[in-house]
């Protein structure tokens, strides 16, 4: 399981394992303790963390906004959510 999160000093998207308990940023070098950064969404592979980070990163630069809203962050995660589900096999 992997956590998607915000360097609380550059802002760029990153991500940590779930039992981590501190990363560095690999854009500003700041160290990310996993208690304090805001998760936007688990999920369960890193390349999918990777993907997702770049997703967030390009859809921010496109809009021009600094951070997603509440609403966008519950749409995100749902949206995974159903992903995940229709790919699991039964």
């Amino acid at each position: 399981m992997y956590f998607v999160i915000r360097c609380p000093g550059c802002r760029s998207f990153t991500y940590m394992d779930h039992l981590q308990q501190r990363k560095l940023c690999p854009v500003c070098g700041e160290i990310i303790s996993s208690q304090k950064a805001p998760v936007y969404i688990e999920v369960q592979t890193y390349a999918e963390a990777d993907q997702i980070v770049s997703q967030l990163e390009e859809y921010l630069r496109k809009t021009r906004r600094g951070d997603l809203t509440d609403e966008e962050i519950a749409r995100l995660r749902a949206t995974y959510a159903r992903w995940v589900k229709a790919h699991i096999p039964v």
